[in-house]
């Protein structure tokens, strides 16, 4: 009965972060935020399963944007306390009479909070991540075994790819910063002994 509906419509929709993306003919993509918008672009034959409104539905309750952002400006956060790290300078040495280049270390506070910081935004990230894979996933299995084979849905590589890549990139900061902090804490005690 649905392929009977669909006909030989051929509709290519794409759901982003903050917007749609249609494809109703083959040939180039319109895009809006606005679903009311895209749906007026295209007649009823070549949209007859409503799949604009099922993308529309798709991007307002489950592709949620808010926690990236806010582990952006985190890892942004943490880069300018990261900068604020001393850099080399030279002093003269009183025993030998000869210059020396010395990197002092950096703040522990600022370094404790870097470190804070960064870990939140990788905890962020994990859960927007996995959230958006696991419902993505979800959501084009069920779209289409609703359209009973008239419907191909699945999930774009790239947006994934990217999206561990992200998390994966916040880990290794995360774990080096703790290394860091370790390491002159563990000197600390060492020079202080």
């Amino acid at each position: 009965m649905i392929p009977n509906i669909v006909g030989q419509a051929q509709l290519e929709v794409r759901v982003g972060y903050f917007g749609i993306c249609m494809n109703p003919d083959g040939g180039g993509f319109l895009c809006s935020n606005n679903a009311t918008l895209l749906a007026q672009q295209v007649s009823v034959d070549q949209d007859p399963l409503n799949l604009i409104w099922v993308a529309e539905t798709f991007k307002n309750s489950v592709v949620f944007p808010y926690l990236i952002i806010v582990a952006i400006v985190l890892a942004f956060v943490t880069f300018l306390l990261l900068a604020t790290f001393p850099g080399w300078h030279e002093e003269h040495d009183a025993r030998t009479g000869s210059d020396i280049d010395i990197k002092p270390f950096p703040s522990r506070p600022v370094s404790q909070v870097a470190l804070a910081l960064i870990f939140i935004a990788s905890i962020f990230v994990l859960v927007s991540v996995l959230w958006q894979h696991t419902a993505s996933v979800a959501a084009a299995q069920i779209a289409q075994d609703f359209g009973n084979g008239s419907v191909r849905s699945g999930v774009g590589t790239s947006a994934m790819v990217l999206g561990w890549f992200g998390f994966a990139l916040l880990i290794v900061v995360t774990i080096g910063l703790l290394v860091m902090i370790l390491s002159i804490h563990l000197l600390d005690k060492l020079t202080d002994d």
